[in-house]
């Protein structure tokens, strides 16, 4: 008598079947064709007998190369893998997998020291593929052979490594001009981490519409999060008492530039308009409510997995659109 169910293997429903490990595993497996009594009497044999198959086996059985999905994230700590927007690219990585019976799991990349993690991915043989988020260009770098072809980038990308991402540059200067046409001069921007590339192209759009409207460039330092939002339209006020506009990278610092603006009683947008870039649910909510930018991160992270599954066979760019949501607050 088998001690337990853990115990229980292929060979032992073969057995109980009367049949081989050769047909009981393409019955289990679904990879090969078996005579309807053999099935039968091996699906019977696996119910009684609790047998739970070994998903890598299942996988390696159909010519699948693993099990699973990772969703590789850089950033200067672990804690990049508690933002919002990694948790949105979980969202619609596992929606897509899941129809095909993949899991989806998280890793970080550390700045500077990604071929480690990197290396370890491709030596594993559970992993089906890989998306990449916040792809700096030294990820695509150390990037191993045996990763390219199935992995996919949400961001920069390279040979072996298509692209999908945001066009955020376009939504940035339609912002940025909107502000303008509706009298603001003296626009400041809260840019993004100066490491991550994709957080440039709306800093360029700024200072493209700037400098086309011959108005004064105001760049601050600033890192996705509400504290640089809110630190920054601090500092923007004392270095710029004539500021009439804050342009927040995206929603989580608009929102702190938002709420350090109402804490010092400046109306917005009476005295200054604020603006961001994500249009997360909270935008719509906050007071005034915040004028954005859509950012489609589900559809772009079901896209960059589609293409993992189907083992890269995906343009080597695609920029999805960014279209502007004006509301009270610019």
């Amino acid at each position: 008598m088998l001690e337990s169910r853990a115990a229980v293997t292929i060979d032992h429903v073969a057995l109980a079947a009367g049949v081989s490990r050769s047909t009981a595993s393409r019955v289990l497996s679904g990879a090969g064709s078996s005579s309807t009594e053999s099935g039968r009497r091996v699906r019977s044999a696996a119910e009684r007998l609790g047998y739970v198959p070994n998903p890598l086996a299942r996988a390696l059985a159909r010519g699948e190369s693993g099990t699973r999905v990772v969703v590789a994230v850089s950033g200067p700590s672990a804690e990049v893998l508690q933002d919002a927007y990694v948790g949105q690219v979980m969202s619609g990585a596992a929606t897509v997998c899941g129809q095909d019976g993949v899991g989806v799991s998280l890793q970080w990349l550390p700045l500077g020291a990604a071929s480690g993690p990197l290396d370890r991915l491709a030596a594993d043989r559970s992993v089906r593929g890989v998306v990449l988020v916040n792809t700096t260009r030294e990820v695509l770098n150390v990037m191993p052979a045996r990763l390219r072809g199935r992995t996919a980038s949400i961001g920069l990308g390279g040979p072996g490594v298509p692209s999908f991402d945001v066009d955020n540059s376009r939504s940035s200067a339609d912002l940025v001009r909107h502000m303008i046409s509706t009298g603001r001069r003296r626009i400041v921007m809260v840019v993004g981490p100066e490491w991550l590339p994709c957080a440039r192209r709306p800093v360029e759009a700024y200072l493209a519409v700037i400098r086309s409207a011959g108005l004064p460039e105001r760049v601050l330092p600033g890192d996705f999060t509400v504290s640089a939002g809110h630190a920054g339209a601090l500092e923007a006020l004392r270095r710029w008492p004539d500021t009439d506009a804050v342009f927040g990278i995206c929603d989580a610092t608009a929102l702190g530039a938002l709420s350090a603006l109402r804490s010092l009683g400046v109306d917005v947008p009476g005295d200054v308009a604020v603006g961001g870039f994500d249009d997360v649910p909270f935008a719509a909510l906050s007071v005034p409510a915040l004028t954005t930018a859509t950012h489609p991160v589900q559809r772009i992270a079901a896209a960059a997995v589609t293409a993992v599954l189907d083992s890269g066979q995906a343009p080597s760019a695609s920029a999805y659109p960014s279209l502007l949501v004006l509301r009270e607050s610019a």
